[in-house]
């Protein structure tokens, strides 16, 4: 079901999730779950996914494969665990009002205030900057929420919070989740 949620795990952050001990205890559970499962190497961590049989036994829709995107993936998942794993926490949702259409990379509610995440990885700083424009805009009609970003650099991170000046916000460096 986590990865049903998730779309992408790697074996540490599933440990953290379910409190699966140690590695080689961990190794010993993902290999029970392989029928279920498969994996790629993305560096020297393996990424597990659900296959065919996972996918229909936790009447999942969404293919997952290898893709290049992985760690974008992998930062929104270390954002959602250090979190508690929210139970409105939803992936990708698409935001309009009036004239305002963007698409958050994960979206969740905590204590009566709409926050939305947005994931920085490898992404330009003028991409940043015009998602950041369109999350202004839409302050301007509806000023309950909070921005949340994770970025990989103290130097993204200082770039980010200039940018998001006037907006609730808070930016995490994805080292700090992990």
């Amino acid at each position: 079901m986590s990865l049903r949620r998730c779309d992408y795990l790697s074996r540490e952050q599933l440990q953290r999730m379910h409190r699966l001990g140690k590695e080689r205890n961990a190794q010993r559970i993902l290999c029970d779950l392989s029928e279920y499962m498969s994996y790629f190497q993305e560096g020297r961590k393996k990424i597990y996914y659900l296959n065919a049989a996972g996918r229909d036994m936790v009447q999942a829709s969404k293919i997952r494969k290898k893709t290049p995107l992985v760690n974008h993936y992998l930062m929104r998942n270390d954002l959602f665990i250090s979190l508690g794993r929210p139970i409105s926490w939803e992936n990708e949702v698409k935001i309009t009002l009036n004239n305002i259409s963007l698409v958050a990379d994960a979206s969740y509610t905590s204590n009566k205030l709409h926050h939305f995440v947005e994931i920085d990885y490898k992404q330009s700083m003028a991409q940043n900057s015009q998602k950041v424009q369109k999350y202004k805009k839409l302050s301007t009609i509806n000023p309950q929420f909070k921005l949340v970003w994770v970025t990989t650099t103290p130097f993204r991170k200082k770039k980010i919070e200039k940018l998001c000046e006037g907006l609730k916000v808070k930016v995490y460096l994805w080292e700090e989740l992990r």
